[in-house]
């Protein structure tokens, strides 16, 4: 709205009126902003939330040894991160901008899905919360709205980068094509050529390529909104973790989505040029800064945690974002804890039934998600089962070098993710 109210008085030459069209000065500003809403909200949020004795029961001490700490505690803080990333962006953002329309949509609509299933925690005393099927169905289906979107949208377009060799054929010149189109490429790490065209990969369908390509398209949108939502969702189990994680992830879209509106580093990074995708900056910026202002009170020990409320909506956003600047092939590496998170979750779950049908009780990790292997204590293992990984690790560690040690693995994640393009 703000941005709409200076660029109206820039015919009327105001003074700095101007500034409001410089991406750098209305991001920074979504950061400033972000920052301050969240400590300020934050604060009364916690106040209000314990006034009404809306928090968190003890943790089972078999799973948290330090749950009993945590009885007390304030939940559903996902509000604070979603109230501090939407104000900033309705008020600096061009709303008008397809992009930034469906990061707004995707925060609401996850948001709410989120704040359902802790209301039913919180308040209908059942711990299931909404059950997995309804969750799914929120996750697929605004996986299916972003994605089909990009495919229908006149607005969501690129313009494709091609390589030009030089007459001495020691070099080439990344251009970018003078049209805008509808693409279905994406950016493959490590190769080269590093664009993956999803109507190649469909290419058995003859003249129907196309079309299929796009299918794929959503269908590949709906499952990656759906794998980084649960995946952050499941990264959610210690103080500070999932927030700080996010921060980190967030910083690497950000420069992601700002080179990619930038026709000069687009062509450097030999990347599409997607015009439009500077709001993602915007929100990018608001999104750093609500995480980083949650860890005023969410780091050890937490005052206040974000519960699905937050963790399903920091997934989706960082889902969808990657999708629009067409970089979700990065996504395993750049948010490799969410995928280590949910991957080890799987083995833990199938390997268990397998042996379970072979009459064994076997577990391969000591616990998961994995982030809680790291803190079980043997005494707290189950008697009765066997477990491959017993030993490991030799000792458990406090949750708080837990988090540290995995946002130090995050970054070192996003600075791979960055170096992948020019390292192929």
């Amino acid at each position: 709205m703000l941005y709409y109210l200076f660029r109206f008085l820039e015919q009327f030459n105001i003074p700095g009126s101007h500034i409001w069209s410089y991406i750098s000065f209305r991001a920074l500003l979504a950061l400033i902003l972000s920052l301050m809403i969240s400590a300020w909200f934050g604060e009364r949020f916690i106040k209000w939330m314990k006034r009404r004795n809306i928090s968190e029961t003890a943790r089972d001490a078999s799973i948290d040894p330090f749950g009993v700490e945590k009885k007390g505690v304030p939940t559903m803080g996902g509000i604070i991160i979603i109230v501090s990333i939407l104000v900033p962006v309705l008020l600096l953002g061009r709303m008008r901008n397809i992009y930034l329309l469906l990061m707004i949509i995707t925060t609401v609509w996850l948001g709410f899905l989120g704040f359902m299933d802790d209301y039913i925690k919180i308040f209908k005393k059942n711990k299931e919360g909404l059950k997995g099927k309804y969750k799914i169905i929120g996750q697929v289906s605004i996986g299916f709205i972003v994605g089909l979107t990009l495919w229908l949208s006149p607005d969501a377009v690129v313009r494709e980068n091609i390589t030009v060799p030089q007459k001495s054929q020691q070099e080439v010149v990344v251009k970018h094509k003078a049209e805008y189109v509808k693409s279905l490429q994406t950016t493959i790490p490590f190769f080269k050529n590093h664009n993956l065209n999803y109507s190649d990969v469909m290419s058995f369908c003859g003249k129907y390529k196309v079309a299929a390509g796009w299918v794929l398209f959503v269908l590949m949108t709906i499952f990656v909104v759906t794998a980084v939502s649960n995946g952050a969702n499941l990264n959610d189990g210690m103080d500070g973790m999932c927030a700080g994680n996010s921060a980190i992830i967030g910083f690497a879209l950000l420069v992601f989505a700002y080179v990619s509106s930038h026709i000069v580093y687009a062509a450097y990074f030999d990347i599409m040029y997607i015009p439009g995708s500077q709001e993602l900056v915007v929100f990018l910026s608001a999104f750093i800064g609500a995480m980083i202002g949650f860890l005023w009170y969410n780091a050890y020990p937490a005052q206040v945690f974000m519960g699905d409320t937050g963790s399903l909506t920091i997934g989706g956003i960082i889902g969808v974002c990657a999708v629009i600047v067409h970089k979700e092939l990065l996504l395993p590496i750049l948010c490799g804890i969410f995928f280590i998170e949910s991957l080890s979750v799987i083995i833990q779950t199938q390997w268990f039934k397998i042996q379970k049908r072979k009459g064994k009780r076997v577990r391969v990790f000591r616990a998961t998600p994995i982030h809680d292997t790291f803190r079980r204590l043997d005494s707290q293992l189950d008697q009765t089962s066997t477990y491959i990984l017993k030993g490991w690790p030799h000792r458990p560690f406090h949750e708080s070098k837990i988090t540290i040690r995995f946002w130090i693995t995050t970054i070192i994640l996003v600075a791979i993710t960055i170096i992948t393009l020019k390292v192929r």
